[in-house]
């Protein structure tokens, strides 16, 4: 299946994608359209094609019983994938998801790293990993060539009923975004003053999720 050539989100030049955004710390970052926000997953072809054309995840290549990583930052995700390079991420999803359903995500996740501010102790810890379907993993956010920075991105791992969930009622669109990647790609090898990201913002929360994902304070919000 041909990957599609156009791009519905909207996309900045790089230079200017910095201007505007927290340099270090913790920060949600991503593209809200609204009531909604963009999340992004890499995928080998077969899944991908699958929920291009279905709108929805499933088809043989596909598990429930595994968990499943999102990601809202853009630039992470080509980290994470090298720009649609790495075997099983050749192709580059943009899932448009109810920004109610990130947050009931945020809500009931679990640190993947023991935090001794929120539990006692590390049983305690493991326990409510355990039972929680939804793990939260803060990482170094990086540049478009690889370059880590002061910045922490995040990633949101799904499980059990709320992978299902997710994917049957949190989900509003599914795009595949993987040519794109590739013309991004190859102006950030042959012509990187050109190079265009998706625009994106900090998604400010409530003062409890602030206070639960140690993120410093509300940051205001970019045109």
């Amino acid at each position: 299946m041909k990957t599609t050539t156009t791009i519905s989100l909207e996309v900045i030049p790089y230079t200017e994608y910095e201007s505007k955004l927290p340099q270090e710390g913790n920060y949600i970052l991503a593209q809200i359209d609204g009531e909604a926000i963009y999340v992004y997953q890499a995928f080998n072809h077969p899944i991908a094609n699958y929920a291009v054309a279905n709108q929805r995840f499933g088809g043989s290549a596909y598990s429930f019983s595994r968990m499943s990583w999102i990601k809202p930052n853009f630039l992470w995700m080509m980290y994470r994938a090298g720009w649609a390079t790495k075997p099983n991420q050749e192709r580059i999803l943009a899932i448009k998801m109810t920004l109610a359903g990130f947050i009931e995500l945020l809500d009931a996740g679990v640190y993947s790293s023991y935090q001794p501010r929120l539990y006692s102790t590390r049983a305690n810890w493991k326990a409510a990993l355990a039972d929680s379907e939804v793990r939260i993993q803060w990482d170094p956010d990086h540049g478009p060539g690889g370059d880590k920075l002061n910045r922490r991105a995040i990633q949101i791992g799904i499980r059990g009923q709320l992978l299902v969930k997710f994917n049957e009622e949190f989900i509003l669109s599914i795009s595949d975004v993987t040519d794109f990647v590739h013309q991004q790609r190859k102006r950030l090898e042959e012509e990187p003053q050109a190079l265009r990201v998706i625009k994106e913002k900090v998604l400010n929360l409530d003062q409890t999720l602030l206070t639960k994902y140690a993120i410093p304070g509300h940051w205001p919000i970019a045109p």
